[in-house]
């Protein structure tokens, strides 16, 4: 059972995520767990890299052919947007401004939401256009393993922020509370870093060939 202490703006710590030795060690333990998520990541990478270019005899599905760099430019703005708000978040709640942090949380869960369908609609767009599936060819399986790999992080980032916002939403800032969002938004950093590695390996080396 954890007791709340009331706090204010000018008691609030400066770094209330690390204010406490529960706060300190979730902020260790989070950084074991990404460098386990980034060892995963590098090896889906280095899977697409060796099967990019394998398809069949009689299909032309190649990434220069198919990928939309307009759509997945969109949707790489998106997702660097929710970036910026989910810092605005943290940036309040460094400052024991709880209700302004709900809110760039809450529009940091509506850009990674539209962000999905940007995505959703892509694959749409290449399976009906194209023929591009899963099943169709090595680069279609090593294509849609590591772009619906990192969308299924967006997911989890998603109700992991939601959680949050829904689970605190009377309960204010404590020093119980804060280093979760603090946690919450490094892994939603995370996820935006992985999609610009995304976009240059995947989308712009793609086009180039």
């Amino acid at each position: 059972m954890h007791v709340e202490e009331k706090f204010t703006p000018k008691t609030w710590p400066e770094s209330p995520e690390r204010a406490t030795l529960e706060g300190k060690n979730k902020f260790l333990g989070f950084w074991f767990f990404l460098g386990g998520e980034t060892v995963l990541f590098a090896s889906l990478f280095a899977t697409y890299l060796a099967l990019k270019d394998k398809v069949p005899n009689d299909q032309h599905a190649l990434a220069q052919e198919i990928f939309d760099l307009p759509l997945a430019f969109v949707a790489t703005m998106i997702l660097l947007t929710s970036s910026i708000t989910s810092v605005y978040a943290i940036y309040h709640m460094k400052n024991f401004s709880f209700q302004k942090m709900q809110t760039w949380l809450l529009i940091t869960v509506l850009l990674g939401l539209s962000f999905l369908a940007v995505e959703i609609y892509e694959f749409y767009h290449y399976t009906s256009e194209y023929g591009h599936t899963f099943t169709s060819s090595a680069f279609g399986t090593s294509f849609y393993t590591l772009v619906g790999f990192h969308g299924a992080h967006v997911i989890f980032g998603l109700g992991w922020i939601t959680a949050l916002l829904v689970r605190n939403a009377k309960r204010g800032l404590s020093l119980y509370n804060a280093p979760k969002y603090y946690t919450a938004s490094l892994y939603w950093h995370f996820i935006d870093v992985v999609w610009v590695f995304i976009f240059t390996v995947v989308y712009l080396m793609g086009l180039v060939g």
